[in-house]
């Protein structure tokens, strides 16, 4: 280790964080002399024996660009650097999902997106379960413009423009998140003890031999299902099936969307071919066209007049393809896609887009649709998620990024929680708790997104998972210094990615305007339930948060409020706002115990807000009634 070298991190067009002393870290030959040349001023250390070395800027005010030079045996010259304020931004696939998968919401903000003041920082998804990286294999710092925004964080971008169009400080974005993560993957080894489910999991992965047969286990029965699915799959032998001029008139029909269970198909897993013949006016001859498709699961092939013009490997991605100029004709026209379905639950996701949109004209694709089992088999071998798996992302991912000074962080992630939601405060808590050790920087801002709604809605008070983690995550408001933004509204009930993220972003930034930067004049909140009282057969409900007002988001009669006597039987109630105060009350409930707000999975038509528009915390009052009458409440 001969000459001086920087961390991933540490490069060309990175953000420092101002006002704040800031690290710039690196390795070099044991005992060497580094000298750091930043804006006139001169740092020198020594490397330790290990080779590495740290230098510490005096804190400076927000600005740039500037050059920082390093020099040991060497010489490294860092380019274009800015002062401002560095967010870590980590959780799973909801803050890793990219601008591109919400483009067709956001067109206009990609367009008008440049800004070299926001840059963007992406750590490359790795793992490892052996010991804490240093650094990261990859990576660079991105400004904001229409080309690399298209990979940035959408959730992470919003954030970041708000508070720049706020404060007009560089913003830098590091962005650590993986899809499916799940908050254990976050922690270390030491902390993971006090879960020891989790813990036992890290234990068995960090046995390399263990590792390196699961792996290879796994590829080779995942190899050899796709290649027996391949060898015996109808649709690919003799006249493929995606040939236009195929007859498929005595084929059973399927209704486009559904499930394959619906349709009533005598199939488990494997290839189903599906074909669907439109006409198309003269106009639309060779012209290009936009396939949607909605969502399928779980992988697709798709065919257009027997030109393949795209496929997507996993079933979240929206399935949009582009038909180039030449493949559409006047009249008829065939759409073929081979759908793989790997453990038996294929289907058309339903309320989404399925039409093809030609020259401004939409042609509608849902309803009659033929199809074909190409090939049944059994279900595909299971393979290891490792993003899912506890430590992993903590070693690989996160340890690297420790050294980089902050002004906080934030945090959406949960899904893959909501198995075992009851300890999620718990497991947050720790998170929260170590990361702050970690970084050194005291109790760092830590803001976070409540789940959105999510899964068909039901018409009486139910439970759930995605209720039983919103409470764990209301809950985490205990610890100091953190804030949530609410999302209710924002879900999509079929789709785990919903795509309105700005309003996120956006509630993120509000969020981050009252916690980190000390603006007590924003409502950055929408109402948190505080308190209740009996009062005779009613409750009366007190929140902080109120804004200017409590309010109704459609100007109608409040909704999603459920009640229940002494026996827990939750009915619906009624509602109604007086002043900064909620009264709830049943005529089927005489002696009133427990309220419950928008808890289900779905509560769709969750109505509550404050007069500025932000929506109300989901709730309920068990643990207030544990307190005042002694009874136990529901877990």
């Amino acid at each position: 280790m001969g000459q001086v070298r920087l961390p991933g991190l540490v490069g060309d067009g990175m953000v420092l964080q101002r006002e704040t002393p800031v690290n710039i870290w690196g390795w070099a030959k044991p005992g060497e002399k580094v000298k750091l040349s930043f804006n006139s001023q001169t740092f020198e250390t020594i490397t330790a024996v290990d080779g590495k070395w740290k230098i510490v800027l005096p804190k400076q005010k927000a600005g740039g660009p500037f050059e920082i030079e390093i020099t040991a045996s060497n010489s490294i010259k860092l380019k274009d650097i800015l002062f401002g304020d560095v967010w870590l931004c980590s959780g799973q696939s909801n803050m890793e999902l990219p601008m591109s998968r919400v483009a067709v919401l956001y067109g206009k903000e990609i367009e008008n997106c440049t800004n070299p003041n926001i840059r963007l920082f992406q750590v490359p998804v790795r793992w490892n379960y052996n010991n804490p990286q240093d650094d990261i294999s990859g990576g660079k710092w991105e400004e904001s413009n229409p080309q690399n925004i298209l990979k940035y964080t959408a959730v992470g971008y919003f954030f970041a423009r708000d508070l720049y169009e706020k404060y007009k400080v560089p913003v830098g974005i590091i962005q650590c998140a993986a899809g499916g993560s799940s908050a254990e993957s976050w922690i270390s080894e030491e902390s993971l003890k006090a879960f020891p489910e989790q813990y036992q999991i890290a234990k068995q992965l960090s046995d390399t031999t263990y590792l390196r047969n699961l792996l290879a286990s796994e590829r080779e029965s995942q190899s050899n299902w796709f290649r027996e699915l391949g060898k015996n799959d109808l649709g690919r032998k003799s006249t493929p099936w995606f040939n236009p001029s195929l007859d498929d008139s005595s084929c059973p029909d399927f209704q486009l969307p559904s499930s394959f269970a619906e349709a009533g198909m005598d199939f488990n897993s494997g290839a189903v071919w599906f074909r669907k013949q439109i006409d198309l006016p003269d106009n639309c001859s060779g012209k290009s066209a936009l396939l949607e498709l909605g969502r399928i699961v779980d992988s697709d092939s798709v065919f257009v007049n027997g030109t393949f013009v795209g496929n997507v490997t996993y079933q979240y991605p929206p399935r949009r393809y582009n038909i180039a100029p030449g493949i559409l004709k006047a009249g008829k026209n065939n759409i073929t896609v081979k759908v793989i379905s790997q453990s038996g639950i294929g289907a058309f996701i339903k309320d989404k887009p399925y039409q093809l949109d030609v020259d401004r004209q939409t042609f509608d694709l849902k309803g009659t649709w033929k199809y074909k089992v190409g090939a049944k088999c059994d279900p595909c071998p299971a393979s290891t998620f490792f993003p899912g798996k506890p430590l992993g992302l903590y070693n690989a991912m996160l340890s690297p990024t420790v050294n980089y000074t902050l002004k906080g962080m934030v945090w959406y992630q949960g899904e893959s929680n909501t198995g075992r939601a009851n300890e999620y405060k718990s497991v947050m808590s720790t998170l929260i708790g170590e990361w702050r050790k970690l970084w050194g920087q005291g109790e760092l801002p830590f803001l976070f997104v409540q789940l959105p709604d999510f899964l068909e809605s039901k018409n009486e008070p139910s439970e759930g998972d995605w209720a039983t983690m919103r409470d764990q995550q209301l809950k985490l408001l205990s610890v100091p210094n953190t804030a949530m933004a609410v999302t209710i509204g924002l879900g999509e009930w079929n789709d785990i990615h919903p795509l309105r993220k700005k309003e996120v972003g956006q509630r993120l930034a509000l969020a981050a305007e009252k916690l980190a930067y000390g603006d007590q004049k924003v409502v950055a909140s929408g109402p948190i339930y505080q308190s209740m009282k009996i009062v005779g057969n009613k409750i009366e409900l007190t929140f902080t948060n109120c804004g200017s007002g409590l309010a109704t988001n459609d100007g109608k009669q409040l909704k999603h409020f459920a009640i229940a006597g002494a026996d827990k039987k939750l009915v619906w109630g009624k509602a109604e706002i007086k002043g900064n105060k909620i009264i709830v009350w049943s005529d089927a409930i005489v002696k009133p115990k427990i309220v419950r707000y928008a808890w289900a999975d779905n509560p769709a038509g969750a109505n509550l807000c404050n007069k500025e528009g932000l929506p109300a915390s989901p709730f309920t009052t068990e643990e207030d009634t544990f307190r005042i009458w002694g009874k136990q409440a529901n877990p």
